[in-house]
């Protein structure tokens, strides 16, 4: 029978023959891990649930902290240039 259904569709000019049955096994994609929990929270869910929320809650947190030490820096040099700028500027005045 495979036989019969490979020489015509590679001999003859028609278009592509699709199956109306799959033979392949469904396979998970990228990211995908299983069930979802039943719970669908984080607040209610087990240990390792709720350790992995502190966990990433405290990253971000600590990320925060760095953008706004980073800010703050920033702050304070363009402070300092705006003072040297109004000194040449009071300097000039005189």
């Amino acid at each position: 029978m495979l036989r019969q259904f490979a020489r015509p569709a590679a001999t003859a000019n028609r278009a592509v023959f699709t199956r109306s049955f799959s033979v392949a096994v469904p396979r998970m994609g990228e990211g995908d891990t299983g069930a979802p929990r039943p719970s669908g929270g984080a607040s209610s869910g087990d240990a390792f649930t709720k350790r992995e929320a502190a966990q990433e809650s405290l990253y971000i947190r600590e990320k925060e902290l760095e953008k706004l030490a980073q800010l703050k820096k920033k702050i304070n040099e363009q402070r300092k240039h705006l003072d040297e700028l109004e000194t040449h500027i009071d300097g000039l005045r005189r």
